[in-house]
């Protein structure tokens, strides 16, 4: 089963994908999809308010926010990473639950990030805005490192989410029922 989405002009077939009896998710994966990801990250920069330096957390959102800080010609943007690596000194924790992780994950930033974003505005981007949980993690770790968060945006929300009117988003994402049909 598939659901057909139009993402800002640009359609893609997602795949639903079973989370429990009665719910399937529209799987939305940008990796190894150039065009995809060029379009989003141009199609949300036009809706993006002003900003210093943008932040995503790892994996599957790294890829927009590279292109994101590629097409708006910035020096540099921020992962908040999955654990802490070797090259960290001294770092910043969060930890989150989101709907497509299993478990407790762990958002850490290092101290030399956070003094890059030390008193900077912050844009957070992420693929799919869902529970919100993975926003509010990446949230903490700016104020943790002294940021500013100027906005959030997505390229989908999904659920609830998409009521949300703090996140800019560049298209709703249903959730859906075990046959394939929204949920209403």
């Amino acid at each position: 089963m598939t659901y057909e989405m139009d993402i800002a002009g640009l359609k893609r077939d997602l795949p639903l994908c079973k989370l429990n009896d009665e719910l399937c998710i529209g799987a939305f994966v940008m990796f190894g999809d150039v065009e995809l990801t060029v379009h989003c990250a141009a199609e949300l920069l036009k809706r993006a308010p002003e900003y210093d330096y943008i932040i995503a957390p790892e994996a599957k959102a790294i890829p927009l926010a590279y292109e994101m800080a590629r097409q708006s010609a910035a020096e540099r943007y921020f992962v908040a990473r999955k654990g802490a690596k070797a090259y960290m000194q001294g770092t910043f924790e969060v930890t989150v639950k989101s709907i497509t992780t299993m478990g407790v994950q762990r958002l850490v930033l290092d101290a030399e990030d956070a003094a890059f974003i030390r008193g900077k505005r912050m844009l957070i981007v992420d693929d799919v805005i869902s529970t919100g949980e993975s926003l509010h993690a990446v949230e903490e770790l700016v104020r943790q490192a002294g940021g500013i968060v100027a906005g959030r945006m997505a390229v989908l929300a999904e659920g609830e989410a998409a009521d949300r009117d703090d996140i800019i988003v560049l298209a709703p994402l249903p959730l859906f029922n075990a046959d394939g049909t929204p949920k209403a």
